[in-house]
């Protein structure tokens, strides 16, 4: 049985879901931090993946690994296929994008007054 984690604060959630997004080899890796901007979660990690595969190999991953974590994905949106997954863990929403979705939603440049923690290339 594997041991759970509890109590990481939602900053380190934050922070190890944009490390597991790089480890998983996504590019563009943003964390920002829109607790001054927005009421809607404290941060945003939105990522570019090269396919489906990686996209639905990234999403699985920070699911997992935020659940041992103790934090719990609350709703789930979009998939693979369509270029687009969302993982919304209440104060942390995660954004993983296709290259073209990516670029047509532009969503970073949307929260552009919000303080960027992390950038990964």
């Amino acid at each position: 049985m594997e041991e759970v984690l509890l109590d990481i604060d939602i900053d380190q959630q934050a922070k190890a879901a944009a490390d597991i997004a790089y480890d998983k080899k996504a590019s563009d890796v943003l964390l920002l931090d829109i607790r001054d901007v927005s009421v809607i979660a404290d941060y945003f990690v939105i990522c570019s993946a090269s396919n489906t595969r990686q996209i639905q190999a990234i999403a699985d991953t920070i699911d997992e690994d935020l659940g041992k974590q103790g934090a719990q994905l609350l709703h789930r949106e979009g998939n693979a296929d369509s270029g687009w997954v969302l993982l919304d863990f209440g104060s942390i929403i995660v954004h993983i994008f296709g290259p073209k979705e990516r670029e047509y939603y532009r969503i970073e440049r949307l929260w552009s007054e919000a303080k960027t923690v992390v950038y990964l290339q």
